[in-house]
């Protein structure tokens, strides 16, 4: 049996860890170990349920051509991280791209026009992983219909808008059936005003690509975080919680221009971020260190002022406890 998959991510050059594992692509890595353990007693030889020599080669060839390799990808953070990185640009591309998609399940072409995305793609994650290793000849399938799912999960996060076409109308019906085609055809030609729908789904790549980068910086994974929010501004340029999270992100860097020029921006959209309120002072303090301009403080401002006529006061009374008695 042949274990190459000609769907979803893997028809980009890219094996898709997640869909092997049968995990969505957010999987912390707590949830991806649980999941690779039950497969792996599936399809180990020593605990494999079947006792057909066939099938008990083919469980082996799964665990360690497509299963382990990629729980090894997934578990080691600087792999992992790699990884991810890749499957964010993959995505951007499959946005970019004009040419059509082909989607073979009821299960993408329902993501792929769904208002909730999140949680549809997870139920559906979940229902397939249930049963994807449960007929070892139709492994290969089932990844494949997941990897179908993250590639069209990954263009919607990432803002593509799909034009699925409607079930046919029942026989009869034709009058419905020229409405929904006159519909869609205005839709094409740009004679339609942007749905509710289509800001939903912009708005929730922003926050997808918000959430990413907040779990990577927590990881101290700044450049792909920066990546994500930078794809996050190119989307909504006017969030300020991007602007003072991707300051945050120069910051760590010790980019500290262009992190003030981030936090200015958020402060400026949104006066009360306290994120960009305490990244801007922090800023300021290091520039200030710089140029030797730091603003004194209230300490720093009490040791300047003049000796009294006691000799205890002054930076040396201050340091010395002043004159003994």
């Amino acid at each position: 049996m042949s274990l190459k998959i000609e769907r979803g991510l893997f028809k980009h050059d890219l094996t898709d860890c997640h869909a092997v594992l049968g995990v969505p692509i957010d999987a912390d890595a707590k949830a991806i170990r649980k999941r690779y353990l039950k497969i792996a007693r599936r399809l180990h030889p020593d605990s494999c349920a079947t006792s057909d020599a066939a099938h008990k080669q083919l469980a082996s060839d799964l665990l360690s051509k497509l299963v382990n390799p990629a729980y090894e990808k997934l578990s080691n953070d600087s792999d992992r991280a790699e990884y991810m990185a890749i499957l964010s640009q993959l995505g951007k591309r499959l946005v970019q791209d004009s040419a059509s998609v082909d989607l073979n399940t009821d299960a993408a072409r329902k993501l792929a026009s769904a208002p909730n995305i999140d949680h549809l793609y997870k139920t559906a994650i979940a229902q397939l992983s249930k049963v994807q290793y449960d007929s070892l000849e139709r492994v290969i399938s089932a990844i494949a219909q997941i990897s179908e799912l993250n590639a069209v999960y990954l263009m919607r996060t990432g803002g593509k808008k799909f034009n699925v076409s409607p079930p046919p109308a029942p026989a009869g019906n034709n009058q419905a059936q020229t409405q929904a085609q006159t519909q869609a055809q205005n839709n094409n030609n740009g004679n339609s005003k942007t749905s509710p729908e289509s800001s939903v789904s912009e708005n929730s790549a922003v926050e997808q690509y918000v959430r990413r980068a907040q779990e990577l910086i927590a990881k101290n994974q700044l450049s792909p975080a920066r990546v994500e929010l930078q794809d996050a501004l190119k989307l909504d340029p006017n969030n300020p919680r991007c602007h003072s999270l991707i300051g945050t992100v120069y910051l760590k860097q010790n980019q500290t221009k262009m992190a003030k020029v981030h936090f200015d921006r958020s402060l400026k959209l949104d006066p009360q971020d306290k994120t960009a309120s305490a990244g801007k002072e922090k800023v300021e303090q290091i520039l200030g260190k710089k140029t030797g301009t730091a603003k004194p403080t209230a300490k720093s401002a009490a040791g300047n002022k003049q000796p009294s006529k006691s000799g205890g006061g002054g930076l040396f009374g201050g340091l010395f406890g002043g004159k003994k008695k």
